[in-house]
């Protein structure tokens, strides 16, 4: 007897690893911008926004001390 499986939920993929979900807001025409330079470098734009707030967040600290 075949055992049963789940059925695929459409939509989102789940994060991988420990990464977790993180909604903001922010004006179109960034966004259009983030999601042209994420094909352009043929990444995915969390990945460029992830970098841009780590970098913005090391900055930040280093002015701090």
């Amino acid at each position: 007897m075949k055992k049963p499986t789940k059925p695929k939920l459409k939509g989102r993929k789940p994060a991988e690893g420990d990464k977790r979900q993180f909604l903001t807001t922010m004006d179109p025409d960034v966004i259009k911008a983030v999601k042209l330079a994420a094909i352009e470098e043929d990444t995915s734009a969390s990945v460029i926004l992830e970098t841009a707030a780590k970098e913005w967040l090391e900055r930040r600290k280093s002015k701090k001390a």
